[in-house]
């Protein structure tokens, strides 16, 4: 492929752009330390005012059930 049209030339998406640099700059404030880039974000949710919305465990029990579910059997013959 020609440098001059390699995908990242041809096409840059402004806002991934933007959310790729936010989160650098969040993990460079964490030392590049991925436990307290967690802990960071975590703090940072529970503090920034907006409803936290957590998945039900009922939810996640039921869809594990149906996975985990055998198959129906069919009769031959």
């Amino acid at each position: 492929m020609d440098k001059d049209n390699s995908p990242s030339e041809i096409w840059r998406d402004p806002i991934v752009a933007e959310v790729r640099k936010v989160r650098e700059a969040l993990f460079a404030e964490s030392n590049y330390d991925i436990h307290e880039f967690c802990r960071r974000l975590a703090d940072r949710q529970a503090n920034s005012g907006h409803p936290i919305v957590k998945r039900g465990s009922a939810l996640l029990d039921e869809s594990m059930a149906v996975a985990a579910s055998p198959p129906p059997t069919t009769k031959a013959g």
